[in-house]
């Protein structure tokens, strides 16, 4: 292999980690309260569809959109559809005791469906394949750094030239990080997740961090299905490789042991080993 395509290799493997790496802190986040949410990757299909209907209606009633309002609302519309996801996977398995594993499963199967289903209803209403023009594509895929700094020779590429939210996922998983170790409130979550009983006794409403922790982990993940839309596959609704990343993310919260630390490099390693697996057959033979 060529110093370019290793290059290549790893850029790939930073864009898809970073899918990964959203799902994956909203979990833990999940995680460290209680709840196993298997839901996860039903929740990154309604983060993906929200984002992408979000863009796609906002440039269709705007003659002169901008890119910087499109990237805001998209990441509003899919953070509020999945923290609802993640507001029924709470009152169903806090309120009414269900159990977990079964509603998350659930809810995947109920994600993936409304997804595909909105998906499709576009596709009809529009006739033609539901996307965002090439301008507001830009908006989501550019990096927030100088050209001179991602024109440099292989530190430049490696660097600096992803999109904003390579950095902002990195940026959100050292926050969690913090916050669940230096902080009262995530002293408190934690507490909540490995001793309720506990907690209570201490004054703390365990109802209410489960909730609070479920919701807004569901609205991190989204993120990464939404991510995953607008970078990965270009701004077009392409549903197939959805539910395989969130199963990764799951898989991720297990492998970096509930650290959000630990997700960032496992993300990139589980990135490149996705892109492996996917370019390996014509990238990486031979001559």
């Amino acid at each position: 292999m060529s110093v370019d395509q290793i290059v290549q290799l790893i850029q790939s493997a930073i864009q898809f980690g970073t899918v990964i790496l959203f799902g994956a802190m909203g979990e833990i986040l999940t995680e460290k309260s209680g709840n196993l949410n298997l839901g996860v990757p039903g929740i990154m299909y309604l983060g993906g569809i929200a984002g992408l209907a979000a863009s796609f209606f906002y440039e269709f009633n705007n003659p002169d959109p901008s890119g910087f309002v499109c990237l805001v609302i998209s990441l509003l519309a899919a953070f509020a559809a999945s923290a609802l996801g993640g507001l029924l996977y709470s009152f169903l398995t806090i309120t009414l005791r269900a159990n977990q594993n079964v509603t998350g499963l659930a809810l995947t199967i109920f994600g993936t469906g409304v997804g595909q289903y909105i998906g499709e209803f576009m596709r009809v209403r529009e006739g033609t394949y539901v996307a965002v023009s090439n301008t507001l594509k830009g908006a989501f895929n550019g990096s927030p750094f100088p050209v001179f700094l991602q024109e440099l020779p292989v530190v430049g590429r490696l660097l600096f030239s992803h999109s904003i939210f390579t950095y902002l996922g990195i940026a959100m998983a050292v926050a969690m990080g913090l916050y669940l170790h230096r902080s009262r409130s995530g002293l408190y979550l934690r507490a909540v997740g490995e001793s309720p009983a506990t907690a209570d006794a201490a004054g703390i409403s365990v109802t209410r961090c489960k909730y609070l922790a479920t919701v807004i982990g569901g609205g991190i993940s989204a993120i990464g299905g939404m991510v995953y839309i607008m970078t990965v596959v270009g701004g077009v609704w392409n549903h197939e490789g959805l539910s395989g990343v969130g199963w990764l993310a799951v898989a991720l919260v297990i492998f970096c042991l509930w650290s959000p630390y630990r997700a960032i490099w496992g993300s990139i390693l589980f990135g490149g080993l996705l892109i492996l697996y996917l370019r390996m057959p014509i990238d990486l033979i031979p001559d």
